[in-house]
């Protein structure tokens, strides 16, 4: 069974990959729907198998693109970090941008 992180943590997860990796955001959703044309992008959830983002092309059109966390299923507020951190990397090495250092 899937599980299912409580709504402060969504909250407080969705809002600093909101604010402060709006970026990344794009990023990884570009990379993990190779040839979707993406202008922007949000996460708007997350459970332990993966997140959704939603996506709006250049003409305007929405939808969601649901990717699996890399590591396999979570249960723990950290392991979404560590799992979105690795969405990040692999990202990166799929469009060949140089990755950040991680803090």
């Amino acid at each position: 069974m899937t599980h299912i992180f409580d709504d402060d943590v969504q909250a407080g997860v969705l809002r600093h990959m909101n604010s402060d990796h709006t970026d990344d955001n794009l990023l990884i959703t570009r990379a993990h729907s190779p040839g979707r044309d993406i202008a922007s992008a949000a996460m708007v959830g997350f459970d332990g198998d993966g997140a959704t983002w939603e996506v709006t092309s250049s003409t305007g059109e929405t939808g969601h693109v649901r990717i699996p966390w890399p590591g396999g299923t979570i249960t723990e507020r950290p392991h979404v970090r560590r799992e979105v951190v690795a969405l990040y990397d692999d990202a990166c090495r799929r469009l060949g941008v140089p990755p950040r250092p991680h803090t």
